[in-house]
């Protein structure tokens, strides 16, 4: 065998331990950063939210709720023999003024995948609101929970009431 075989066959073999090590790498990754999101120096600093992040995906907002929503039935099981008048709960409404219908997205950004629509004229709920990408000279985006949750372009829905609170 010929020396420039050998060294050809060693780094091939290295190339295959590197390979499968950053494989194994990326697949962890995820499980790390569940375990811990961010580094130690950095817990305490608040940050702006990243639009493009997870933090702000419907879904994970709507976990978030529902949540809530269950500390909130659990406590409130436990104050059974204390009776409370509870103060109603805040909902927000707008109409949708984007003709022919608005785009529903997974994300408050234009980039983001369609999850559906709601035609112009309908009355949407509002759960909160949040900065994203321009649309028209407005970066508001709204959380609209009709059904599934999903972000709508606040530029094309016009509020009823109240505007909605930040998330």
């Amino acid at each position: 065998m010929s020396p420039l075989s050998r060294r050809s066959r060693l780094r091939r073999l290295g190339l295959c331990v590197a390979t499968g090590t950053l494989a194994a790498l990326t697949a962890a990754a995820p499980a790390a950063m569940a375990a811990d999101p961010q580094p130690v120096g950095q817990r305490a600093e608040a940050s702006a939210p990243d639009p493009t992040s997870d933090e702000l995906s419907a879904s994970a907002l709507q976990r978030e709720h529902e949540a809530q929503q269950k500390e909130a039935q659990q406590k409130e099981a436990q104050q059974q023999g204390q009776a409370r008048p509870q103060a109603p709960k805040r909902t927000y409404k707008g109409r949708v003024i984007a003709k022919p219908y608005l785009l529903l997205r997974d994300k408050p950004t234009r980039s983001s995948r369609i999850v559906g629509s709601v035609e112009y004229g309908s009355v949407v709920h509002i759960f909160c609101k949040t900065q994203g990408d321009n649309v028209d000279g407005n970066n508001r985006w709204y959380l609209l929970t009709d059904g599934t949750w999903a972000w709508g372009s606040a530029r094309y829905i016009e509020n009823i009431g109240a505007a909605p609170k930040w998330c």
